[in-house]
């Protein structure tokens, strides 16, 4: 992870100061925790502690919600980002097979070499 990354998701901020930089009620924020929206961190003291990742991911709900997705409605849409971002990473970690190399240059020489688009005023004939 990166150092601003790693920054970022730090949990440092109180909730009074969370309220301050979103302008939403104590109240808001613990039904957003309840419903897993957000995961705030907890203190030696048992108080909820926020990373400014937090903060975005409450504003980004704010804005959702002004823009009339519902709850329900939030929660399918970090779901399918966080099922697309496992997704790219499994894909990521699997090595490439030679075919997936062959089929790669493939596409880029036809790209680059305009293969895949007729000249003007020829037309190309489809299959069947």
């Amino acid at each position: 992870m990166k150092e601003k990354e790693l920054r970022r998701s730090l949990a440092v901020l109180p909730m009074g100061t969370v309220m301050k930089l979103t302008s939403l009620t104590a109240r808001q924020i613990r039904y957003y925790e309840a419903q897993d929206l957000v995961f705030p961190q907890r203190s030696d003291g048992n108080r909820r502690m926020y990373s400014l990742n937090d903060v975005d991911r409450l504003l980004e709900i704010k804005d959702y919600l002004a823009d009339g997705v519902n709850v329900a409605g939030i929660k399918a849409i970090y779901n399918q980002q966080q099922r697309a971002a496992q997704e790219k990473k499994s894909a990521e970690s699997q090595p490439l097979t030679d075919d997936d190399v062959r089929r790669i240059l493939q596409d880029e020489f036809i790209r680059q070499g305009g293969l895949g688009h007729p000249a003007p005023g020829i037309q190309q004939q489809r299959p069947f």
